[in-house]
């Protein structure tokens, strides 16, 4: 609407003040966005005397005229108007702020959470949280329209093996007892399909204790969904479409569906990662695999010994240096890899040559490990190493090759690929894949016993049931992860819905029966009334946010962060309590 000649009532803070002799300037800022205000002298002497009163971040009311402005800012939505202002209220006043607003230079995170309520006057973080509120509605309304309904699970449960430690709240009512608040709403959405809600979604916080890094925080936010009588590919159906709602309704962007879908097998194979960044065009093989090849006597012993043999390929640069080549093999020597080596050289088409045939140069170590024929099957490496083996043929390249066990090599190459990939990954560019058909159970060496991969309550492959207790570590699991530019958005799985699985599960874990009993005895009892086939999901709503809005830590998408070390430097949490509320609940602090 055309507010030109109108008179407007404004709210807002005071952001910057120019003084050009007989007039004053102001961008007058909201959560909007910011407007110029005009106090000219000869319009309003009186608002004009006023206006050398106001100083940055003061709260003021202005009344005025909307004009067309001499001098349009194409850069601000409101730039092609300004308000000449005849009457200014000061609502309140304001000390020099000890962050920057408008400018921010060399300020430490501490001192930004410090004082957050200033920082998220900053458009970059109010633009952060206004898209947090718009990519949640978004969430709403899609599952809404897809027939979910929202539903509340307690904050106030019991402490159950999540993967992480559970932050605990000791009970004033029921003295030596305590509350754990929620990892996730795991087994309270299980029992709502049991009740028959079966479509559930909840954005809910959750808490974990654990140690903190750039995408994690001590509490977080959840999107959280669960259904009866689907499987997989209902999941992956709708996922893909609420992310297309999302890109679409709040970025204006475009997802191609259905997202492309990688085994867990496959994502180890090729890229070393089940979080694979597939903006980088790179991918490992398997070089102990091509029969074509001779490898000499070093590698054919280690592979006889079962060790595999692994290369990376890619395009060669000044970066690979001599000196940063020692380091690899330096590092993977303390990753307990038998061989690091490498091969460099160039493969060309000898353009106009009759016969066509490729030429390559080749030199390194990795030339000694070969009988023959490596020289004459460079074409072949080429095209098993690269998804884009046309970046890297008729260019120089270098191959990183290891030998070793298989997830130590698996492992170090695929660091590799990531850090040396990082300059073919399109900064703008959003790669989404599945990670599908991970593995029920996994070794943990900190542990020292066998852990379910995702969750106890994740269903085995139908066709593995018969052999659960046979070779556990080697089930496959219907479970899934999301995966955006490397980093997992979510996951979940098929749940396991009959009594007697789920029993056999906790007992692989090692849970005894009265440890089993205790924690899970409820749901126990709940699948032996007519629970549905189901399954879900969950994601994390800070990382989903924290990429799409180009971030690099999830403190920038949340409102009230921690610090890494758990501290909230604006309240002061956590913080002692008193004598007398220790007695209340019961607890002695030991020195």
């Amino acid at each position: 609407m055309d507010l030109v000649g109108q008179s407007v009532e404004l709210y807002g803070w005071v952001q910057i003040k120019r003084e050009h002799g007989g007039v004053v300037f102001i961008d007058l800022r909201d959560r909007s966005g910011i407007v110029q205000l005009v106090f000219n002298e000869t319009y309003n002497r009186d608002c004009f005397s006023l206006s050398s009163e106001l100083k940055p971040e003061y709260v003021i009311r202005a009344l005025g005229e909307v004009r067309r402005r001499e001098n349009p800012n194409p850069n601000i939505p409101t730039g092609q108007i300004e308000i000449w202002v005849n009457e200014v209220t000061i609502l309140n006043t304001s000390e020099t702020p000890p962050i920057g607003v408008v400018k921010q230079e060399d300020v430490s995170e501490e001192l930004r959470l410090r004082y957050r309520y200033i920082d998220l006057r900053r458009e970059e973080m109010r633009n952060n949280i206004i898209m947090r509120h718009r990519v949640t509605q978004a969430v709403i309304r899609y599952l809404d329209a897809q027939g979910y309904l929202s539903i509340e699970t307690p904050f106030l449960t019991k402490s159950t093996p999540e993967g992480a430690r559970d932050f605990l709240v000791p009970s004033r009512l029921n003295r030596g007892k305590f509350y754990a608040l929620p990892q996730s709403p795991q087994i309270f959405k299980q029992l709502l399909m049991v009740s028959g809600f079966e479509r559930y979604f909840q954005i809910v916080k959750c808490f974990r204790d654990e140690d903190l890094r750039a995408d994690r925080q001590p509490e977080f936010t959840q999107i959280d969904i669960e259904a009866s009588f689907i499987d997989e590919t209902d999941i992956y159906e709708l996922i893909d479409g609420m992310f297309k709602a999302i890109l679409e309704g709040c970025y204006g962007k475009s997802l191609e569906t259905p997202v492309l879908r990688i085994t867990y097998n496959q994502a180890m194979e090729q890229y070393g990662s089940d979080r694979p960044d597939l903006r980088i065009p790179y991918r490992l093989f398997n070089i102990g695999s091509l029969s074509v090849l001779k490898p000499g006597e070093l590698i054919l012993h280690g592979l006889n010994e079962g060790k595999l043999f692994y290369g990376l390929l890619l395009p060669f640069d000044d970066s690979m240096s001599r000196k940063v080549l020692d380091g690899y093999a330096a590092q993977a020597k303390e990753e307990g890899i038998d061989l690091f080596t490498w091969l460099k050289g160039a493969s060309e088409k000898s353009g106009g040559a009759k016969e066509g045939k490729g030429q390559s140069s080749l030199s390194g170590p990795m030339v000694k490990l070969f009988q023959d024929g490596l020289d004459s099957h460079i074409e072949l490496l080429l095209q098993s190493g690269s998804s884009e083996a046309a970046q890297i043929t008729g260019r120089p390249f270098i191959l990183l090759a290891a030998l070793g066990e298989k997830r130590r090599v698996l492992s170090f190459l695929s660091r590799l690929r990531t850090e040396k990939g990082q300059a073919a990954a399109g900064q703008d560019e959003l790669q989404f894949c599945w990670i599908t058909d991970f593995p029920l159970f996994e070794w943990s060496d900190e542990e020292q016993k066998m852990v379910s991969v995702h969750h106890p309550f994740t269903s085995p492959k139908s066709e593995d049931l018969g052999g659960i207790n046979n070779e556990p570590l080697n089930l496959k699991s219907r479970s899934y992860d999301f995966v955006l530019n490397g980093i997992e958005l979510g996951g979940g799985s098929m749940r396991i819905h009959r009594r007697e699985v789920q029993e056999q599960i906790f007992t692989l874990l090692g849970l005894s029966p009265e440890e089993v009993e205790r924690k899970f005895g409820f749901l126990l009892e709940a699948l032996q009334y007519g629970a549905p086939p189901h399954g879900g999901i969950a994601f994390g709503l800070d990382r989903i946010l924290m990429l799409l809005q180009g971030k690099g830590s999830i403190r920038d998408v949340i409102p009230f962060p921690k610090t890494s070390s758990g501290l909230s430097p604006l309240s002061g949490a956590p913080d002692i309590i008193s004598e007398a509320q220790l007695r209340d609940l019961g607890l002695d602090l030991r020195k």
